[in-house]
């Protein structure tokens, strides 16, 4: 056997198994194929105790593996050891290090998985434990407990393979398996289903057999899988499993306490960038470890323009990024005539982001997310937003806070706000707003030295560096630099030499070899290779010596050779994984020397 990833979001994976000279594509689902229980002509991959011929891959299990009446047990075979490469693990989280530790096997089959499900906690924690500790490279197969608004869920986990088990249960106690849950046929007037079994059905829900029970049940599960798979390949992953869990308050459980309690887990694998848009539908989007780094960067990394004395608190838009929404182009225009507008520092407050400086608006998630909005805000999002105002304030300090922000929001804020100027008359964009924000700033501008424009840009790109980098790399960059360019594509020049440049689709600093050596001594967001690679096109995985943990999929990152800058590119892995693993892209080289 054979297995490597071809793409990641989050802990969900795209994987490639390869066995007996035939590859599938993972996540994935074995079906159960014996005399008495058929597996669909669609399956990828069988599982079975019986030898037989055919030309799709095969999982042989033990006979102790089945019922008398060939439904899988919940892997009652403890006694079988290592053997080959699978290992069933018991599900004690105690036990796992212990197991780990001098099992050299790629396949761990999770045993009494039912009974591990059925604890939220537990499960997540052995889930979350055994990822760890098995590294990237190995294979999850949770078996018995697989059901279509579950699927999303566990590959979200990082879990690689289930089964049709529960399809055959749920067929054998006569439910209909949907991607919000199951219906007994019982309770069904008509069949809300168009695949061929239903199709094929003339009769009431009540008349249905156990074979096309079955099968409606089969082609439901992989119409499933399938879209799983679509949504892992798209990056958009996390809003298909934020939608399924809403279903069920299992689930609901499992996918809180998952972030409340092992958000390290979910960070260092998911993505700086995504090309799919939030959508902040449910609580559990405010938990998103995108969401809650983005925070934690722009309290712990990012810090303000120092040359601005002002801020200026503005709503978010509907449109995203907000410079292009029909509000936030008022706002500019007013700010543009306000005699000093580099003086003036904008702050967008919204929810789930909380705060989001406007040098960081083209910036994932800042960039790409949508959100109901009622001008109701819950208690969740009132403890967020003053939280992160509140330490915010701590750290960055101004002469004067103008908040041109409706009174909902103003209601839970001002008191943070050391006696704001208030400019926001019923809605911010309304004409008296927009007269009472001109004549405040214009009014108030005025005692503070006019800021010089190409000061305040270099500044503006400085605060983008800490938060993509951290503190100590924006001196090293920016230093004697000049901007060019109009926003929001701006380049970075020393002299004649461009250093970098933010590209809209991007929204983070793209390095030029000349940007890589600036900040090559900070020592951050490095990949070292081997002193015999020859440095041709990106970089595989068997060529990185060593890299920063701390890099993600998408950063940007310096690449190294004998400790001198060889090349700069974009991350295809977080720097764990391009440490572990044995195959594919980690770096996608830039610019190489």
């Amino acid at each position: 056997m054979k297995f490597y990833i071809k793409d990641r979001n989050g802990p969900s994976r795209i994987g490639n198994l390869s066995f007996d000279n035939k590859n599938i594509i993972t996540p994935n689902i074995l079906f159960v194929n014996t005399e008495n229980i058929k597996a669909p002509n669609n399956a990828d991959i069988l599982i079975t105790n019986k030898k037989k011929k055919t030309n799709k891959p095969i999982i042989y299990i033990n006979k102790k593996f089945f019922y008398p009446k060939d439904i899988p047990i919940d892997l009652h075979i403890k006694n079988i050891k290592q053997k080959n490469n699978y290992y069933v693990i018991t599900p004690r989280i105690e036990m796992i290090q212990k197991v780990i530790q001098n099992n050299k096997s790629f396949f761990y089959i999770i045993s009494n998985s039912y009974q591990l499900y059925n604890n939220p906690k537990k499960f997540v924690d052995f889930i979350v434990k055994l990822r760890k500790e098995i590294g990237y490279q190995k294979i999850i197969y949770l078996p018995a407990i697989a059901k279509p608004n579950n699927l999303a869920l566990f590959s979200y986990l990082g879990i690689d393979l289930f089964d049709s088990i529960s399809a055959i249960v749920s067929s054998r106690n006569k439910y209909l398996f949907f991607p919000e849950g199951e219906n007994n046929i019982e309770e069904l007037k008509e069949l809300p289903c168009s695949c061929p079994s239903c199709n094929n059905h003339k009769r009431k829900p009540s008349e249905m057999k156990y074979k096309e029970i079955l099968n409606h049940n089969y082609y439901s599960m992989i119409n499933e899988i399938k879209l799983v798979r679509n949504a892992i390949y798209s990056g958009d992953i996390r809003n298909l499993v934020e939608y399924r869990v809403k279903s069920d308050p299992h689930l609901t459980t499992i996918l809180r306490y998952l972030d409340f309690n092992h958000y390290q887990f979910l960070e260092k694998r998911t993505p700086i960038k995504n090309n799919k848009m939030i959508v902040a539908n449910s609580k559990e989007s405010l938990l998103r470890p995108e969401i809650k780094r983005f925070q934690n960067r722009v309290i712990n990394r990012y810090k303000k323009p120092s040359s601005a004395k002002v801020l200026l608190i503005l709503p978010c838009s509907a449109k995203k990024p907000y410079f292009q929404s029909k509000s936030h182009k008022l706002f500019s225009s007013i700010i543009n005539n306000s005699g000093n507008s580099f003086a003036i520092h904008e702050m967008i407050i919204t929810s789930p982001l909380g705060l989001v400086p406007r040098e960081l608006e083209l910036v994932y998630p800042a960039s790409s997310y949508d959100i109901p909005v009622t001008g109701i805000w819950d208690e969740d999002e009132k403890k967020m937003i003053r939280n992160l105002l509140k330490d915010y304030l701590k750290i960055n300090k101004y002469e004067k806070i103008i908040a041109h922000i409706p009174k909902e929001l103003l209601e839970f804020t001002e008191d943070l706000l050391n006696k704001p100027l208030k400019t926001c008359i019923n809605h911010p964009i309304s004409n008296q707003s927009l007269d009472c924000l001109s004549k405040t700033l214009q009014n108030n501008l005025t005692e503070f030295k006019k800021v010089d424009i190409q000061k305040r840009l270099v500044e503006n790109i400085q605060c983008l560096a800490s938060y993509q980098f951290g503190k100590s790399v924006p001196k090293k960059l920016m230093k004697d630099s000049t901007i060019k360019g109009r926003y929001p594509n701006k380049k970075i020049f020393y002299k004649n030499k461009q250093l970098g440049m933010i590209v809209f689709e991007r929204g983070l600093i793209s390095l030029t070899l000349d940007g890589g050596k600036r900040i090559l001594n900070s020592k951050k967001y490095w990949v070292e290779i081997f002193d015999d690679f020859t440095l041709k096109g990106s970089i595989f995985a068997p060529g990185v010596k060593d890299a920063d943990e701390i890099i993600r999929k998408d950063d940007e990152v310096v690449v190294i050779q004998k400790n001198k800058l060889c090349g700069v590119g974009v991350a295809q892995m977080n720097g764990e994984e391009m440490k572990e693993l044995s195959y594919g892209e980690a770096v996608k080289i830039r610019h190489k020397i």
